[in-house]
């Protein structure tokens, strides 16, 4: 019998007093998700091998765990609904307490306007994707900094939630400990029973202080949630523009999506920066109007049919018929009204007029780049040069030769001793290091015609003497004039008789340049003089032509 007074604690009672906590140590929660944006392995994949390649992001996301918590947890969530076509975000209560501050952060990016726009751009290009995350990097130091005490409020939560579940294990540790020393009555000896008692204090305390620190974290993060909207918005806004000047910028210099994909991501930032600050980086829309006039100009053409269409004629040319006449070999009953009329010559075709393209040889661009190309032309208020619309207007002819199945060969020119010879053969594609290589060329002398003319006559007769290919077509953009020599000229005569070639001249600025009995009416089989340089259609003939 005990003594008097003394109170006796039964194992059985202190579990029940334990239970909750037993139940929690035996059983604890799972864990919480660190990431966002759910993701399967594929996506994982893509992009581990995104930031190893991109030295940029890199840096960023150094710069970012200097200073923050899982930084780099926020740039794959970012990347991911950039990257994936249809993200899925996990749900706040999914989110480890200390991934809050990233969750707002990605649902705000997600549930703006802004975003759709950007991931029209992004979606499925990693490339795009991770631009895109770099276009915001200044934003996310910002937004860091000004969700500082929001994040400390969550780490605390995570903290406090890791001493709760510490505290429950304590409480078993405890009672395990009692066990071991109950007695026959199922007593346990006062001292283990009070250090059970004390654990689960330490452990209710724990629990409370985790709910506190919950609900500050809440609060802190409530308070910052208009700050983090605002900010996303105007970073989201800017990554959008950031691509689509991107993309205009390579579709204006000929690149396609499958050219960008299969490029390394360095290299791909390295070509983009070079056409950005290049010398005709500020003019890529000019390069992508004269791609497009030239693409439209050749889309006029008919078939087997030399010209442009004026109107309606009649005759027998099944190749320009018109639809409605075609649409009458659909109905048997007009079968035969339209065999009568093909028999008659009368039926109404497309008409056409003046202009044939013969060219079957090289197209040769011999672009003048003496010091006065550099310069806006004084009647231009785009302020475009000289230079960069010549150089424009010689790509458009490169797609040209290319859809011609063609050899195109670019001459750059300044004084005699000046020349630089780019050739690209109809066989091979155009590597863009090429084209650019071209494109940036600029010797700054001043103006001689015998030295590139002359290289453009060597390319014709290896032509010739290598293919037999004859006709093809010199295009000599230029800004100035100057003599020729009359030997010269005898010789340059000569070999336009032997190669049947055309030369074409643009005079860019009148200046008496175009005049009859000039050196360039002289040289030129179709010449013309240009003075709005920001239009690329008045020298739209020129791409029926060759």
């Amino acid at each position: 019998m005990s003594p008097v007074g003394k109170k006796i604690t039964k194992l059985k009672d202190l579990a029940v007093r334990a239970g909750r906590w037993l139940g929690l140590a035996s059983t604890p929660p799972e864990p919480k998700a660190t990431a966002v944006v759910t993701a399967d392995r594929f996506d994982g994949m893509t992009w581990q091998e995104t930031l190893g390649q991109a030295t940029a992001l890199q840096d960023l996301a150094e710069d970012l765990n200097e200073r923050h918590d899982h930084t780099e947890d926020l740039l794959r969530d970012v990347f991911l609904a950039a990257f994936k076509a249809s993200p899925h975000l996990r749900e706040r209560g999914e989110m480890d307490p200390s991934r809050l501050v990233n969750h707002q952060v990605v649902t705000a990016m997600a549930g703006s306007p802004e975003y759709e726009e950007l991931h029209r751009e992004t979606v499925g290009d990693s490339y795009a994707a991770a631009m895109a995350v770099l276009a915001q990097g200044t934003a996310l130091r910002r937004l860091l900094e000004e969700t500082r005490d929001a994040q400390e409020e969550s780490r605390r939560a995570r903290e406090t939630q890791d001493e709760a579940a510490d505290a429950a294990r304590a409480v078993a540790a405890a009672m395990e400990a009692a066990a071991e020393r109950e007695g026959e009555d199922g007593a346990v000896p006062g001292d283990a029973a009070a250090a059970v008692d004390e654990a689960i204090a330490e452990a209710e305390a724990a629990e409370q202080e985790a709910q506190q620190a919950a609900g500050a974290a809440a609060q802190a993060l409530a308070a910052v949630t208009p700050t983090i909207r605002t900010a996303v918005r105007r970073a989201m806004a800017q990554a959008a523009e950031a691509a689509r000047e991107e993309d205009g910028l390579m579709r204006a210099w000929g690149l396609d999506a499958g050219q960008l994909e299969r490029m390394p991501f360095e290299e791909r930032a390295r070509l983009a920066e070079r056409l950005r600050t290049g010398r005709l980086g500020e003019f890529a829309g000019l390069i992508g109007r004269f791609r497009m006039m030239a693409f439209g100009e050749r889309a006029r053409r008919v078939e087997n049919t030399p010209g442009e269409l004026v109107g309606i004629t009649l005759g027998d040319d099944l190749s320009r018929v018109v639809p409605s006449e075609l649409a009458n070999l659909g109905i048997p009953a007009m079968r035969a009204v339209f065999a009568a009329k093909y028999a008659d010559a009368s039926l109404m075709l497309y008409d056409s007029q003046g202009e044939q393209a013969i060219g079957q040889g090289a197209i040769i661009a011999c672009v003048d780049t003496s010091y006065s190309m550099s310069f806006p032309h004084r009647a231009d208020a785009d302020h475009i040069t000289a230079e960069a619309w010549a150089k424009a207007c010689a790509l458009a002819l490169l797609d040209q030769a290319r859809q011609s199945k063609r050899d195109f060969v670019g001459i750059l020119f300044s004084s005699a001793s000046e020349i630089s010879v780019h050739p690209f053969p109809a066989s091979a594609q155009a590597a863009i290091g090429d084209v650019i290589d071209f494109a940036e060329t600029f010797f700054g002398g001043g103006t001689d015609f015998e030295a590139p003319l002359s290289a453009a006559v060597e390319v014709l007769e290896a032509e010739f003497n290598d293919a037999g290919r004859p006709k093809g077509d010199i295009v000599l953009i230029t800004d100035g004039e100057c003599e020729v020599s009359e030997e010269w000229a005898h010789y340059w005569h000569e070999v336009k008789r032997q190669l049947d070639f055309r030369t074409f001249g643009i005079a860019i600025g009148n200046g008496g340049s175009t005049a009859p009995g000039s050196v360039l009416d002289a040289l030129c089989d179709n010449l013309r003089s240009l003075d709005d340089l920001a239009d690329p259609r008045a020298v739209s003939d020129l791409f029926r032509l060759i």
